[in-house]
């Protein structure tokens, strides 16, 4: 069941008495870096994004694994620590107090595009990483047996595979590979029964997030758009609600009626 579609609403509007959790019964809500702004995390598109500088963009690849790995995690590590060093804000507590406030015949699923690990350090539970972990390590051959793990460490050259001898990799997926498929099913079987999709923080009209809310329209989900920017097409019709404003400032006024 769908909500009409309104205008377009802006900080300040008031959209929180229109929203109302209770009546949805599977609520699957997709989170992108404007999350993680507010925390001191770069974008990586728009401004201030970090691939907007051809010679960043290019550490995003695979292949650089493979041509200059020193770069490479040269350029994650500090990825790692300041995502370590960075606390969660406002937005990505008043998903926790979602999901907390939940009835237990409400299900719920929080995808996200972000990569920091701050949804966990804010204690989100049911939550999918669509993109892997920055805080994760693993081998860089995908034939080798080797298990990814947590890893802290910061490192000043490029660590080695004990099983293998390849090179070690961060747990991200990088530009041209897929995410994996088990995240995908799990991803798309919530979509197929939501009722209820928001995209915050993301522009939601770029591949693959773009297939998500057009998935749950056609479920029948009532799907909002909150981001900073406007939508990227003013004439995407997935979204049936628009609300422009920083997540930080929006979520909690959502989620949170009285404030």
């Amino acid at each position: 069941m769908t909500e009409e579609p309104t205008e377009v609403e802006a900080v300040g509007y008031e959209p929180v008495e229109r929203l109302h959790f209770g009546r949805y019964h599977n609520i699957v809500i997709l989170t992108g870096a404007g999350v993680s702004v507010a925390s001191g995390i770069s974008p990586f598109r728009g401004p201030g994004g970090l691939w907007n500088d051809p010679q960043v963009e290019r550490l995003a690849h695979r292949e650089i694994l493979d041509t200059d790995p020193v770069a490479a995690w040269k350029f994650y590590s500090m990825l790692r620590e300041t995502a370590q060093n960075a606390q969660p804000n406002a937005s990505h507590s008043a998903l926790v107090r979602l999901e907390a406030s939940l009835k237990p015949d409400q299900k719920f699923l929080l995808v996200t595009q972000n990569v920091d690990g701050l949804h966990q350090k804010a204690g989100s539970r049911s939550m999918i990483e669509r993109h892997g972990s920055i805080h994760r390590t693993r081998c860089s051959d995908f034939n080798c047996t080797f298990t990814p793990f947590e890893d802290k460490e910061i490192y000043s050259k490029p660590p080695i595979c004990p099983s293998c001898g390849s090179v070690l990799r961060p747990g991200l997926v990088f530009f041209g590979e897929f995410t994996d498929i088990t995240v995908e099913r799990t991803v798309k079987k919530a979509i197929r029964d939501c009722d209820l999709f928001i995209s915050v923080g993301t522009s939601g009209t770029v591949y693959p997030a773009n297939q998500l809310v057009r998935s749950a329209r056609i479920a029948g989900a009532m799907t909002i758009y909150i981001n900073l920017e406007p939508l990227v097409d003013p004439g995407e019709e997935s979204f049936y609600r628009t609300i422009l404003g920083k997540a930080e400032e929006i979520l909690p006024k959502i989620i949170d009626p009285r404030k």
